[in-house]
């Protein structure tokens, strides 16, 4: 049997986050990942370090993580690649536009300011975009990083700091007597009085073993990369509905997503659709012609969780004491993750954190919306 103050379940960017915020903290934190750190939804995202487009219950989330990114080479130790290029997202008709304006008016009501580009100047200042672009909305202080690199640096200075990291250790069973969690991990016991759930899409299995089913969907998100191409885009770029995202790393390569992944039913093997694919290139080509002609090198996808209100589950159980939810994230929190972990420190450390939890309440699935 092996003790420890917290148990974390998943390895991903919230759950070594929280190791390693725990473990500065003096806990003896000991994290089970199934797989490798950061092999699911925080290793093979888009890269987007993004506050723009979030929902307003989000953005308190959104901002203490932003914190976060702006000190993490000095918090792991690590180079991530984080750029803070600025996100520029399109609007491709009127409708689009008054969206963004829309958002902006919301934005500005929690201290942040992006700034809305008109049709004459993102002609002027982004010459290789087409008539199709008719606005953007650029946040400045948003940006990009590289998704291999976050989860293992965070999960290496949570080693440094203490914490217990094991790879390759899928749980088998769980169980809780009242004061504390048991788990089977690889023929181990592991005890602990908290439990982290932040297993991503299988955050659900661990959730319903304790009464608390929610109707999470596998999200398997459609990615793509070109050949080194000349480098002319600075920004990350979304648009208004969120069906293509595009970026250019400083080699030359553009990353570029939408659309769907799918999966065998037991998840055990992912990969991109070739129509989703082809659409992304479609969109693509529409927003930037040049790109015509770039050659796709490599295409993939991994697997997230997706609530049907797109909010992640992120809190305390409604029927178990200890146990912390933060999984669901709905293809959104490579951004969110490092914030999250800090958040579930604070929970356990301090009994309250100061970001507004009640939209992610895992309450919020009552059995009669399962039903339905």
């Amino acid at each position: 049997m092996v003790q420890a103050d917290v148990l974390v379940v998943g390895g991903g960017g919230a759950g070594c986050s929280a190791a390693l915020h725990l473990a500065q903290r003096g806990v003896r934190v000991l994290l089970l990942e199934r797989g490798l750190v950061g092999g699911q939804a925080t290793g093979v995202n888009y890269g987007g370090v993004r506050q723009q487009g979030r929902h307003p219950a989000g953005l308190p989330l959104a901002r203490k993580s932003r914190e976060i990114w702006s000190r993490i080479t000095e918090l792991t130790g690590s180079d991530i690649e984080f750029d803070p290029c600025g996100h520029l997202k399109l609007a491709r008709s009127p409708e689009d536009e008054a969206e963004l304006l829309r958002w902006n008016a919301l934005a500005a009501e929690h201290g942040l300011r992006p700034r809305m580009i008109g049709r004459n100047a993102i002609r002027e200042q982004h010459p290789y975009f087409s008539d199709v672009v008719i606005a953007g909305s650029l946040m400045e202080e948003d940006g990009s990083a590289n998704p291999r690199l976050l989860a293992p640096a965070l999960a290496r200075a949570a080693r440094a700091a203490g914490a217990d990291i094991r790879e390759h250790h899928a749980v088998t069973a769980l169980d809780h007597d009242g004061n504390a969690f048991e788990v089977l991990a690889n023929g181990t016991r592991f005890t602990a009085p908290w439990l982290l759930n932040c297993a991503g899409f299988w955050g659900g299995e661990i959730a319903a073993r304790f009464g608390e089913p929610v109707p999470i969907e596998k999200l398997h998100p459609n990615m793509l990369v070109t050949e080194p191409l000349h480098y002319f885009l600075r920004e990350s770029l979304g648009v208004v509905g969120g069906d293509l995202y595009l970026r250019q790393i400083p080699r030359g390569n553009i990353i570029f997503g939408g659309g769907r992944g799918e999966s065998d039913a037991e998840i055990r093997v992912t990969r991109p659709r070739p129509d989703a694919a082809f659409g992304a290139m479609q969109r693509a080509i529409a927003v930037i012609p040049r790109l015509a002609h770039a050659m796709v090198i490599r295409s993939w996808t991994g697997t997230d969780g997706e609530m049907p209100d797109h909010f992640p589950v992120l809190g305390p159980s409604r029927t178990t004491p200890g146990l912390l939810h933060a999984f669901g994230f709905c293809g959104e929190g490579f951004q969110t993750g490092p914030g999250v972990g800090a958040v579930l420190s604070e929970l356990v450390m301090d009994g309250a954190t100061d970001v507004p939890l009640d939209a992610f309440d895992i309450g919020r699935f009552t059995a009669a919306q399962i039903a339905v």
